[in-house]
């Protein structure tokens, strides 16, 4: 495989874990739990912690992706009908933007075709390129 190939197909795989990330994000907005210092917890589960992904280029010019939690994963709503609501009716949500997310979504599937393009292309040359020398 080409270098040109080795970077793509590093960032499809990005872009790939962008997506999934993003989409469990998306699929746990309304997975809320107790708020951690909440006496009323009980044995109800934790909220779900918001995720992200962060990119870093390497010096080979190919691309490692790595899934960290949002900083705060969760923050407090009201929800006073939730059985592990504290004494004010505040429970911890994930700290979703759902406008983000679909902006997150988008870009992660222009990146990944824009790369997709790239391994064609690359793919095209070389068989080009085959082509001339037999």
């Amino acid at each position: 495989m080409s270098i040109a190939s080795t970077i793509a197909v590093s960032g499809m795989t990005a872009a790939a874990l962008r997506l999934q990330i993003s989409a469990s994000n998306v699929a746990n907005v309304d997975s809320s739990g107790p708020l951690p210092d909440s006496p009323s917890a009980g044995s109800a589960p934790p909220a779900y912690n918001a995720l992200t992904v962060n990119q870093t280029a390497m010096s080979d010019g190919t691309t490692f992706a790595t899934v960290t939690q949002v900083q705060p994963g969760t923050v407090k709503t009201w929800d006073p009908g939730a059985s592990y609501a504290d004494a004010q009716g505040m429970v911890a949500s994930p700290n979703v933007d759902l406008a983000s997310q679909a902006v997150q979504q988008i870009m992660a599937g222009l990146v990944y075709a824009a790369n997709a393009a790239v391994v064609r292309s690359d793919n095209q040359m070389t068989s080009a390129l085959v082509n001339v020398f037999v």
